[in-house]
């Protein structure tokens, strides 16, 4: 589960489905997901203001990179006196998360014989990330905002931030908070609703670490803000960072048993019983960096059986809105539904299995057992069309970092058009993956949206000549799908 949107954490979205009985999720955010910090402070109280030290944007050594993944940064070469000083250790970890994960697919292949995980199944996490990071191009981090003006206003102490003891204090803290909120985000239902996003995934590899919510930053500061009181922003901005990267690397089946590590450190193993839905897992494993916390305050469960992923009710969909909204819907519905205001009240902030006359958290026995012969939701489309799926969403995403790279430099205008392209294409690639009725009409309308876009200057490619080409590409699809769309029509509602 993730204690928040890193990509706003670092910078500075049918009623018919059933309810969720304790769900997990893990919180990480990843390089392609995370926006670079851009507050700056002043440790004497000047009001915090919008920047970022080019300076602090530098290369690092194949050595650093492992040992930030790692959580083994030494407190001498990870303090700064000021925020704007801070790396973004998240963007520079970037290659690191593209090695992990080939290195996933190379092992899984030869212990196992095929990939850790489907295709599209990762496209779909993939496509949740990009949606969460997707607010941060109009507004600043909740997090840090909240941070920096307690720490300006109300904080009790200095502690000094280049003390060893403060660097400690701060990772037992961060990662302190981030057990509650993710404790909470469990057991409170519409904590639960932002959630659920990270723990949809019915398989478990390092692309499920990308799945994020849109809505999760928007409790999750809350349990971080204590540490404002008394740690300066600049050492709590390290420690956010590094709590989040740790937790990339313990989404993977590939590693079993870490011996005595598994008495201290969050593993892959104990995430795994986290991010099942067998009745054994369900608000297990809570834990950030330090499994101590679960087993201080109950909630640890080692790992005794192969463990089923997901949600308890599976959503079946690859479509990026339901991904993100399902459980909101369920709440909407379920609110209204239900008579009494406490009621109503309990709908929102008791646990996702909770109905009247049940226990906060609802029955155990309500949760559906595991049998062993769950089958994951995958789609049936050709390979022909999943080939197409991936350059679409390759093209897509060279356009996405490209816009979070010229940012400052693009009117509001093309922003806002190059954002609502972005989220047409996520869409349709859901539909298409789903099978959705009307997915080629949906298709054919976002090629002629991206021609538009192309010609009025809104997207550039990167050369005149790949220019022409995209034109001649998006014609040809263009007129492929505008087939498909006429039979779609012409066979009537629901074809």
């Amino acid at each position: 589960m993730w204690p928040k949107n890193p990509s706003d954490a670092l910078s500075a979205g049918d009623s018919s489905f059933p309810p969720e009985h304790h769900q997990h999720s893990s919180s990480s955010l990843y390089s392609l997901w995370l926006q670079p910090l851009n507050h700056k402070y002043s440790p004497a109280g000047n009001q915090a203001r919008a920047d970022m030290n080019p300076e602090a944007q530098q290369d690092v050594s194949v050595s650093q990179g492992i040992r930030m993944m790692f959580y083994m940064m030494k407190p001498n070469e990870t303090s700064f006196q000021t925020l704007e000083e801070v790396p973004d250790y998240v963007k520079q970890a970037t290659p690191f998360f593209i090695s992990l994960m080939l290195l996933e697919l190379v092992v899984s292949w030869i212990l196992k014989g095929k990939a850790p995980g489907r295709l599209d199944d990762a496209l779909t996490s993939m496509s949740a990330g990009i949606l969460s990071r997707l607010p941060s191009l109009f507004s600043r981090s909740i997090e840090l905002t909240t941070y920096i003006y307690i720490w300006e206003n109300y904080r009790l102490i200095n502690l000094p931030w280049d003390s060893p003891w403060t660097w400690y204090l701060t990772f037992l803290g961060v990662d302190f908070g981030y057990y509650w909120f993710h404790r909470m985000a469990h057991e409170v239902n519409i904590m639960w609703a932002g959630h659920q996003t990270h723990h949809s995934s019915e398989d478990y590899n390092l692309s499920t670490a990308l799945r994020q919510s849109v809505f999760q930053i928007y409790t999750s500061w809350i349990f971080y803000s204590p540490l404002a009181l008394f740690i300066p922003p600049s050492v709590y901005a390290v420690h956010l960072q590094f709590n989040l990267l740790y937790q990339f690397w313990i989404h993977t089946e590939i590693i079993n048993n870490l011996g005595p590590l598994e008495l201290i450190l969050n593993t892959p193993s104990h995430h795994r019983v986290h991010h099942g839905r067998n009745r054994y897992c369900i608000d297990k494993n809570y834990a950030g960096v330090l499994i101590i916390w679960d087993r201080i305050f109950g909630t640890f469960e080692a790992e005794n059986e192969k463990v089923a992923y997901g949600l308890t009710h599976p959503i079946n969909t690859f479509e990026p809105f339901m991904v993100q909204c399902h459980h909101l819907v369920y709440i909407w519905t379920t609110f209204w539904a239900t008579p009494g205001f406490f009621n109503k009240f309990s709908v929102l902030f008791k646990g996702p299995g909770w109905s009247p006359g049940k226990p906060r958290l609802g029955l155990s026995e309500e949760i559906p057992e595991v049998t062993g012969k769950e089958v994951p939701f995958s789609s049936s489309v050709s390979h022909l069309l999943r080939i197409y799926v991936v350059v679409q969403f390759a093209l897509m995403l060279a356009f996405y970092e490209e816009t979070f790279a010229d940012k400052a430099a693009l009117s509001q205008v093309t922003l806002l058009l190059r954002v609502c392209f972005i989220i047409l294409t996520l869409t349709s690639i859901g539909f298409l993956l789903d099978q959705r009725p009307k997915a080629a009409v949906l298709e054919t309308f976002r090629c002629l949206v991206f021609l538009m876009l192309c010609r009025f200057g809104h997207l550039k490619p990167f050369t005149p000549s790949l220019s022409f080409a995209l034109e001649i590409f998006f014609s040809i699809c263009i007129a492929f799908w505008g087939v498909r769309s006429i039979k779609q029509l012409a066979s009537g509602p629901g074809k």
